[in-house]
């Protein structure tokens, strides 16, 4: 079986951590210090603080990312000087994570004097605020989505994501490598990272600093890119099958006319699992192939064990009542 690792469910993200990652992706620009840099983003939303600059705090989410649009900033313009600066140190005193300015907009120099003695970090964005939010709103997802990694290998086969596990010794490696000289690609080696995005699908990524090397038995360490193509590497891929290679003595054990489908729980969802026994003359990449097609033909909708089902069925009714 796959030993896997403990879930983890990140509780926050630095300020400075967030930034680093996607300032290209969202077009952030830092201005002023980076004194704010260790605050955290405790919740994966975004805030804008329109009601907060009016003086209502009942229900502020001070835990996110506040975003300051083009209707926070015409507020502020519409108040004296001094009001402008009250309000916004008001809002700086809630212990939020930073500011976002969008629209390629500034705040006055007063106001960002007053950011930087609170200790927050203010970012611009060259982005329209409903679009920066949006994509904010996804990575900080990608950062909350809990974790967890399982030991085997990865790959993509004619669109289908299959994690192929076993125990040492079954072949995974070897089927693995044939599975790339016929236009699979590999997604991740022995440990693979997988991620629950949105309680909707599981992404599979690997460690970066293995991306695209394979450990082999009695070759060591190979470079897939280098073998046998840049096209046969993906960073990430959904995980939609988990095969389980089983060696010849288990062969007895695993179901052949299985009516239901199995699967494996990880991270709280389903997937589809089926094992395959490993012995002399099958041909392990055929029946990884067969089964990944098999998974194609389930998600649009054909099933060939019901259907199956269904004809032997009406033709056991048919001899049983010939003349109906």
């Amino acid at each position: 079986m796959s030993r896997v690792t403990p879930v983890n469910r990140p509780a926050s993200v630095k300020v400075g951590d967030f930034f680093e990652r996607y300032h290209e992706s969202l077009s952030m620009t830092l201005v002023g210090s980076e004194e704010g840099f260790n605050r955290e983003i405790l919740e994966p939303t975004i805030n804008r603080p329109g009601l907060a600059l009016s003086g209502f705090y009942k229900y502020f989410a001070l835990h996110r990312i506040q975003v300051i649009g083009q209707a926070e900033r015409s507020y502020l313009r519409h108040l004296s000087e001094t009001n402008a600066k009250g309000r916004f140190a008001e809002l700086c005193r809630q212990r939020i994570p930073c500011i976002v300015v969008s629209r390629g907009q500034h705040l006055t120099e007063a106001l960002l004097s007053i950011a930087a003695d609170a200790g927050i970090c203010v970012f611009e964005t060259s982005m329209v605020t409903m679009n920066y939010i949006n994509a904010a709103t996804v990575r900080l997802d990608w950062e909350f989505a809990p974790t967890t990694s399982r030991h085997g290998c990865m790959v993509d086969v004619m669109g289908i994501g299959i994690l192929i596990e076993g125990e040492s010794g079954t072949g995974k490696s070897e089927a693995v490598l044939s599975l790339l000289r016929r236009g699979a690609s590999l997604v991740a080696d022995d440990l693979v990272r997988l991620r629950n995005v949105g309680d909707r699908e599981l992404m599979a990524t690997s460690p970066e600093l293995g991306r695209s090397y394979m450990e082999v038995r009695g070759l060591g360490i190979i470079n897939v890119t280098a073998l046998f193509g840049v096209g046969t590497l993906r960073t990430e891929k959904r995980l939609d099958l988990v095969v389980t290679l089983k060696k010849e003595s288990s062969m007895n054990e695993i179901d052949r006319f299985s009516m239901t489908r199995q699967t494996v729980d990880i991270l709280g969802l389903p997937v589809p699992h089926i094992e395959l026994p490993v012995a002399p003359g099958r041909d392990m990449t055929q029946l990884i192939e067969i089964a990944a097609l098999d998974q194609k033909l389930r998600a649009m909708g054909h099933d060939a064990a019901e259907e199956f089902n269904k004809k032997l069925l009406k033709k056991m009714r048919e001899e049983r009542n010939p003349s109906a």
